[in-house]
C-alpha cells in the first residue's frame, strides 16, 4: 500500500500543470465566494443606504441569475476544449471585480453580485473539480482533494487581507486589486498550465474509447436528461443541498449571530482560521479514503460534523465554543468538496460529467441564495438562535438520512439504456 505522501505524489506524475490550475481556480472562485463577498457588506450598505434586508435581497437575486444560467454555461465544458472554456472563465472573473470596484447604485448591484457568483462561485469551481474529477480515475480523490486545497487557503487568507485592503484602500480599490491580480497571475497561469492539455485530452479521450481497458470498461455513462429521470437524484438532493444552504447562510450571517449571543465580531471572524485548518487536513484525509471506499460510501457521514456545528452553536454562550464549531464546519466543507464531485463520476460516469455537474451546481447556488434568506425570515420572525440552529440541525440530520436510502436504491434506468 502506498504512503499518503508517495499517494498524492502519483497525481503530479500523471498531470502536474492540471493538478496546479485546478487549485488556483478554486482559489481564484474566492473573489465570488459569500465568506469573501460577506466582510464587503457593511461598506456597501452604508455607501448606498441599504437595509439588511435590502442587500440580502440584492444578494439573492444576482445569486439567482448565476443559478438559473449554470445549466447552460456549465455544460459548455463539454463542447469546448479546456484551455478555451477557462480562459473565457478567467476573463470573465476579472471583469466581474473590474465592475464591481465601480458600481453606482442597487440595481448595478445586482449586475455585479450575478457576475461574481456567476463567474467566481459557479464557473471557476465548475472548471476546478470537474477537470479532476474527469481525468483522473484511480486517483479522483486525491486529485480533487488537492484542487480542493484551493478553496480552504482562500478561506483562510482573502477575507483577512481584503479587511486589511478595505481599511487602507475601501473596497472599490480593494475589488479593483482583485481585478488586476487576476490580469497578472491567473490568465497567464491559465494560458500556461493548459497549454499542453490538448494532447493529454485526446489520450483520455482513447481510454475512455477503448473497451478493453479495465478503468473504463464497466464505466457507463448517463446524460442530463437521464440523470433527471433517476429517482436517487431527487431523494438525496435535500440532503447534499442543505450543506451550500446552511454553510452560506451561517457565514452570512456571522455577525448577527455574534450580536444575538454576546461575542464580538473580530473574534467570530478572527476564528475562520480554524475552519480553514480544519478544512485542509480533512480534505487531505478524504481524498485516499475516497479512493479506496469510494465517494459513495464516504458522502454518506459527510453531514455529520455540520449537524454537530448547528448543536454547537445552538448551545454555545461561552466565546470559545466558535472554535469547536469552526472546526466541525471546516471538516464537513473538506468532505463534501472531496467526495461530492467524485460521487457525480461515480453514479452518472464521466463523458457527460460538465452537464450533469453543472445542474448540480445550479441547484447548490439556488440553495446558497436561498439560505441567507430563510435565516434571516427565521430571525426577523422573533426565533432565537437557539431555535434557528436546532431548526437546521434537525433539517439536515433529515437531509442524511436521504442520502443514505438514496444511495441504497436501484437506478430506474437500465446500463444499457445509457451510453
Amino acid at each position: 500500500m502506498k504512503s499518503p505522501i508517495a499517494a498524492y505524489r502519483q497525481i503530479f506524475v500523471t498531470n502536474a500543470r492540471l493538478v496546479v490550475f485546478s487549485f488556483l481556480m478554486a482559489l481564484y472562485s474566492s473573489f465570488g465566494q459569500t465568506y469573501f463577498i460577506g466582510v464587503f457588506g457593511p461598506q456597501i450598505q452604508s455607501e448606498f443606504g441599504l437595509s439588511h434586508t435590502l442587500w440580502g435581497t440584492i444578494y439573492l437575486a444576482g445569486t439567482l441569475i448565476s443559478a438559473l444560467l449554470m445549466p447552460f454555461t456549465g455544460a459548455l465544458i463539454d463542447r469546448f476544449s479546456l484551455s478555451g472554456y477557462a480562459l473565457v472563465v478567467g476573463v470573465a472573473l476579472l471583469a466581474a471585480c473590474a465592475y464591481t470596484a465601480v458600481v453606482a447604485g442597487p440595481l448595478m448591484l445586482v449586475v455585479a453580485i450575478f457576475l461574481l457568483r456567476h463567474s467566481g462561485q459557479g464557473l471557476a469551481s465548475h472548471v476546478s473539480i470537474t477537470s479532476m474529477a474527469r481525468y483522473f480515475d484511480r486517483e479522483r480523490g486525491r486529485a480533487i482533494a488537492v484542487a480542493s486545497l484551493g478553496y480552504s487557503v482562500g478561506e483562510a487568507v482573502l477575507p483577512f487581507l481584503a479587511v486589511v485592503l478595505i481599511a487602507v484602500v475601501g473596497w472599490r480599490w480593494t475589488y479593483g486589486s482583485a481585478a488586476i491580480l487576476i490580469g497578472v497571475t491567473l490568465i497567464p497561469a491559465t494560458v500556461w498550465l493548459l497549454s499542453n492539455h490538448d494532447r493529454f485530452h485526446r489520450q483520455y479521450l482513447r481510454q475512455l474509447s477503448t473497451k478493453d481497458n479495465p478503468a473504463t470498461a464497466n464505466v457507463v455513462s448517463w446524460t442530463r436528461g437521464q440523470v433527471l429521470r433517476d429517482l436517487r437524484f431527487y431523494v438525496m438532493s435535500p440532503g447534499i443541498l442543505s450543506s451550500p444552504m446552511i454553510v452560506t447562510a451561517f457565514f452570512f450571517h456571522h455577525l448577527n449571530i455574534a450580536d444575538a449571543k454576546g461575542w464580538s465580531g473580530e473574534w467570530i471572524t478572527g476564528n475562520y482560521v480554524f475552519f480553514a485548518l480544519a478544512g485542509i487536513i480533512t480534505v487531505l484525509l478524504a481524498g485516499p479514503l475516497v479512493d479506496r471506499f469510494r465517494a459513495v460510501r464516504v458522502i454518506q457521514i459527510m453531514l455529520i460534523p455540520l449537524v454537530c456545528a448547528c448543536f454547537i452553536l445552538a448551545v454555545a454562550n461561552h466565546p470559545f465554543w466558535v472554535i469547536p464549531y469552526m472546526i466541525m464546519m471546516g471538516i464537513h466543507t473538506g468532505l463534501i468538496h472531496t467526495s461530492a464531485s467524485a460521487m457525480w463520476a461515480e453514479l452518472y460516469g464521466p463523458k457527460h460529467l460538465g452537464a450533469i455537474k453543472s445542474l448540480y451546481l445550479a441547484l447548490m447556488v439556488f440553495a446558497s441564495a436561498l439560505g441567507p434568506v430563510v435565516m434571516g425570515m427565521l430571525i426577523d420572525a422573533g426565533l432565537s438562535i437557539y431555535w434557528v440552529c436546532n431548526f437546521f440541525g434537525i433539517f439536515i440530520s433529515t437531509g442524511a438520512l436521504l442520502v443514505i436510502v438514496a444511495l441504497r436504491m436501484r437506478p430506474n434506468i437500465r446500463q444499457n439504456q445509457t451510453a
